[in-house]
């Protein structure tokens, strides 16, 4: 795959999961209007104290080595089930707001796949 390619694609996924991952910390983008099942699971991740801030930290670490290109394969494989979770929530009960959702676990695949030779030994 183009270097250049996957260079811009890597350092677009990272900011985002910066800034959507801080976000969860300090709030300071509006909050989406979701249908209720959505606002319900949101609002039980909230209530449990824990879960949304270990998704936002889980989002920052990951999003913090693919800026710097450290441990990418690394931070790919953490992502990976964060990403096809956005894109279920999303699929199942908010499918409106699927987009940005769709796009983090689009570019997370293709950068998995761009690094497909260093995952081969897990399986």
């Amino acid at each position: 795959m183009n270097s250049k390619l996957t260079m811009i694609l890597r350092i677009f996924l990272g900011l985002i999961l910066v800034v959507f991952g801080a976000n969860k910390f300090f709030g300071f983008m509006p909050s989406m209007e979701l249908p209720e099942g959505a606002m319900a699971l949101m609002g039980a991740m909230a209530k449990s104290g824990y879960l949304l801030k270990l998704v936002g930290i889980t989002e920052i670490v990951a999003g913090l080595l693919l800026l710097v290109n450290k441990w990418t394969p690394f931070a790919l494989i953490i992502l990976a089930p964060v990403s096809l979770n956005m894109a279920l929530f999303h699929l199942f009960l908010a499918p409106a707001s699927i987009g940005p959702a769709a796009v983090v676990t689009l570019i997370n695949a293709v950068l998995i796949y761009d690094n497909w030779s260093k995952f081969k030994i897990l399986f």
